[in-house]
C-alpha cells in the first residue's frame, strides 16, 4: 500500500471545482470544512482532493501554504483508512476556516473526526 498523493489524485479542473461548489454537500468539524460530490463510476475513476485556505484569514502566503501542507500530509497518511472499502469515488475540497495556524496533531485529529462524520452520513443513507 502506497502512502502517496499523486498528480492523478489532485482535483485541478476548474469545471469540477465549480460543480463542487454549486452541487456539493458539506460536512464541518471546525476549523475544517469538507465539500464533496460523488463522481460517476468509470474504469479509472478515483477520489480527487483539493485543499484551500482563505486569504481573508491568512494574509501571508507562507501561512496559507503551511496549513495546506499540513492538511495534505494528514490526508495522505490516512486516505487508505477512509476509502479502503469504498467503491464510490468523490471530488473533495478541504477548506481551513480557522484564524490561527494549527499544529499537525490538531489537523490530523480534526480530519479524522470529519471523515467519521462523513462515513456515518453515508452508511446511514439507504442506497
Amino acid at each position: 500500500m502506497k502512502f502517496t498523493l499523486g498528480k492523478n489524485q489532485k482535483l485541478k479542473s476548474r469545471k469540477a471545482i465549480a460543480q463542487l461548489f454549486i452541487e456539493g454537500k458539506s460536512v464541518k468539524d471546525f476549523p475544517i470544512k469538507m465539500i464533496y460530490i460523488p463522481v460517476e463510476a468509470s474504469e479509472n475513476a478515483m477520489t480527487k482532493v483539493a485543499f484551500s485556505v482563505p486569504k481573508r484569514n491568512f494574509k501571508l502566503a507562507v501561512d496559507r501554504n503551511r496549513i495546506k501542507r499540513l492538511l495534505r500530509e494528514a490526508y495522505r497518511l490516512h486516505q487508505h483508512d477512509f476509502f479502503k472499502d469504498d467503491t464510490q469515488s468523490y471530488h473533495i475540497m478541504f477548506i481551513y476556516m480557522g484564524n490561527k495556524i494549527p499544529n499537525y496533531e490538531e489537523v490530523e485529529s480534526r480530519l479524522k473526526k470529519l471523515f467519521f462524520k462523513f462515513k456515518s452520513l453515508h452508511t446511514s443513507l439507504p442506497s
